[in-house]
């Protein structure tokens, strides 16, 4: 017979490998039969743990949420490199080790509209606006006339190189959440606001 501890490395093995290809196929080109080869178990295990796939599928959401509000508390409590001007994606994407399939996963929930999606997005833009409001208390950023207008651009700035990071490595000819193209969009960023485009307060010019 299976030890408890069996089933939750099971549950947990047969979880990360539908987060894979959930997030390099999405979830509807998947198979529970291609979950399990994946794993190495049976189909029938996955429903035992999971009851179906949708079951599944909504344990893998809850995970990446637990994830990213993992995330949101760090960075709440000071502890990611955040407050000095470092984008809330640049610090929490530098969290996850390479080829990691949590970002691609969180970009097909925010493009899917996906409730899970929409809820880690609140989270996000609640964390982006708490970022902003240190950043004006320490002088570093004007108090601006609509916070939440703001938040969200820099929440936009933040989020296009993820969701549009094919599309961006195509034409830049490098990745966009790499570290040389990290850098790269950083000093685009700095181009667009001191350049002309935008004036002293991030008004447009």
């Amino acid at each position: 017979m299976r030890s408890v501890h069996d089933d939750l490395t099971a549950r947990a093995v047969i979880r990360d490998r539908a987060l894979e290809l959930f997030a390099a196929q999405g979830p509807d080109a998947v198979t529970v039969r291609r979950i399990a080869a994946a794993a190495g178990v049976s189909p029938g295990l996955v429903i035992h743990h999971f009851g179906s796939k949708e079951g599944l599928r909504a344990a893998v959401d809850e995970h990446v949420a637990g994830v990213f509000d993992g995330l949101f508390a760090r960075a709440s409590a000071g502890e990611l490199d955040v407050a000095d001007g470092a984008s809330l994606a640049e610090a929490f994407l530098g969290q996850f080790p390479p080829g990691s399939p949590v970002p691609g996963y969180l970009r097909r929930l925010l493009l899917s509209g996906d409730a899970a999606g929409t809820e880690i997005f609140r989270h996000w833009f609640a964390a982006s606006r708490a970022m902003t409001e240190t950043l004006v208390a320490r002088g570093l950023l004007a108090p601006g006339r609509d916070p939440e207008v703001r938040t969200a651009f820099l929440m936009v700035n933040d989020l296009v190189p993820l969701l549009l990071r094919d599309q961006l490595a195509d034409v830049v000819g490098v990745d966009p959440l790499g570290p040389e193209g990290a850098v790269r969009w950083a000093e685009g960023v700095l181009d667009i606001y001191h350049g002309g485009l935008f004036g002293t307060e991030g008004e447009l010019a």
